[in-house]
């Protein structure tokens, strides 16, 4: 019994939670990111290239062809295309990144540089104040 109330005291601390939340954000910002890329930058790029199609890039090693037994065998390339493309997933996803947590650095430095301004005195401050002036006049 205590097992399960040490592991449920540990998943509900807000590290942990929110490291999951974190996971679950990322893996969505990664499939939209993904999406970008292939559906709106690729083609206007592959556009400027002659019409390309980037996932078709590729190097063919050795042509499909069916063997003496009859068994087909698939073509075997390096398909360099693909790997573009998850380049530049990679650059954006690390770009967004860079900027997200440059803003919050830059915040966490505005707070640290504002001077915290001292407290208003007290009525009873102000007025030892006045006391102590008044006893140096005379």
């Amino acid at each position: 019994m205590g097992f399960i109330k040490e592991f449920k005291e540990f998943a509900v601390k807000g590290n942990v939670v929110d490291l999951a939340v974190a996971v679950i954000i990322g893996g969505a910002f990664g499939r939209i990111v993904t999406s970008f890329v292939a559906d709106i930058v690729m083609p206007p790029i592959g556009l400027l290239l002659g019409g390309m199609d980037f996932a078709d890039l590729r190097m063919i090693l050795q042509d499909a062809y069916v063997d003496a037994s009859g068994t087909e065998i698939p073509e075997v390339s390096i398909n360099y295309g693909a790997f573009i493309k998850v380049v530049v997933d990679f650059l954006i996803i690390a770009f967004v990144i860079f900027l997200a947590i440059k803003g919050i650095n830059n915040l966490k430095r505005k707070e640290e540089a504002a001077p915290a301004a001292p407290p208003a005195p007290t009525n009873e401050e102000v007025l030892l104040t006045e006391i102590r002036d008044l006893l140096k006049t005379k």
